[in-house]
């Protein structure tokens, strides 16, 4: 089978698309064949191994891990002993956080843990983008207080990978929401439902007085201050730092400066591809209310250009790797 890989910590040029041994089920695994991966920051991240506090758990001075990849879709072709959720032929989408990464390959084998059934109404390719991003939004959304219907609802970087998840969930509970992000994806923001657009670009949403009930950061760039300015007095933040400063800031700061008030500021309580979220998460998409946006496609040997297009940040929704 062919898989991307790499042998040290570098830019796209260092991947190569090599021929490898296809992995055998062992018992309690699951072999897929994969037909869509779906690319995110954090791959971009450890592929630069950034940031460097990250290392510590991604490999100091060479990564632990050969693959890159998170999410997929694709077809079970064999399961070890001991599995019982799956058979062979089995549509299924998962994440390999937690399992070694490497789904930018045409097969992968892991515990049956790292997969659930695909969304029926999804294709191949709209599955394989779910999987953190869609569960990252969904538990973003339900963290402290869920939405309820009539709640004024922000996205901060609601048209990156993340965001159009979030957006379409919070509409999915009655959310009257507010997308935020640069003036390039305000239409796409338009298109899935998004009630009142931002441009960052032109306007400071902390500093035009309105006042919001939830709040989920993709970004979390901005001082506590600014966020807790914008919450209503019962209002919960969460934020999904990607930096280090920002998870000082979201994870220490916020809930030391709303301890004594009824507002809630806290950093993203997320467990990679969370069965229960999944399965909740699955229910939204296939009652129809969650449609993912993919921005691009791309070849599995032209992997290299698609992490490069998320880095430099222009993915209005998600990248697709065609398997």
């Amino acid at each position: 089978m062919k898989a991307v890989l790499r042998e040290a910590y570098g830019p796209p040029e260092s991947l190569e698309l090599r021929d490898v041994p296809t992995p055998v089920a062992g018992k309690g695994e699951v072999l897929v064949r994969v037909e869509a991966a779906g690319v995110n920051m954090a791959d971009v991240d450890y592929l630069l191994g950034r940031p460097g506090f990250a290392r510590l758990g991604t490999g100091l001075r060479t990564p632990k891990h050969a693959g890159l990849g998170l999410d997929l879709a694709g077809h079970v072709e064999a399961v070890g002993d001991g599995v019982t959720r799956f058979k062979v032929g089995d549509e299924v989408f998962g994440d390999l956080t937690e399992f070694g990464f490497g789904s930018f390959a045409e097969y992968v084998c892991a515990p049956e843990s790292a997969f659930a059934r695909k969304p029926a109404n999804l294709t191949m390719e709209e599955a394989a983008v779910v999987p953190q991003a869609g569960v990252m939004a969904y538990v973003g959304l339900g963290t402290k207080r869920k939405v309820e219907p009539g709640q004024a609802v922000l996205i901060n970087g609601a048209g990156g990978n993340v965001g159009p998840f979030a957006v379409q969930i919070a509409k999915s509970y009655g959310g009257e929401v507010t997308g935020v992000d640069s003036t390039s994806k305000l239409d796409m923001l338009r298109t899935i439902g998004t009630d009142h657009v931002v441009d960052y670009t032109q306007e400071d949403f902390a500093a035009s007085g309105k006042r919001y009930d939830h709040i989920l950061d993709v970004a979390a760039f901005r001082p506590v201050s600014d966020y807790r300015r914008a919450l209503t007095s019962k209002g919960v933040y969460v934020g999904i730092p990607g930096t280090l400063s920002g998870t000082f800031r979201v994870a220490l700061i916020g809930p030391l400066s709303t301890i004594f008030s009824r507002r809630k500021m806290v950093m993203l309580p997320w467990k990679p591809f969370d069965l229960d979220a999944v399965a909740a998460l699955t229910r939204i998409i296939e009652a129809g209310k969650v449609k993912p946006v993919i921005d691009r496609r791309y070849p599995l040997d032209q992997v290299g250009e698609a992490l490069r297009y998320q880095d430099e940040g222009h993915p209005a929704g998600k990248i697709v790797l065609q398997v």
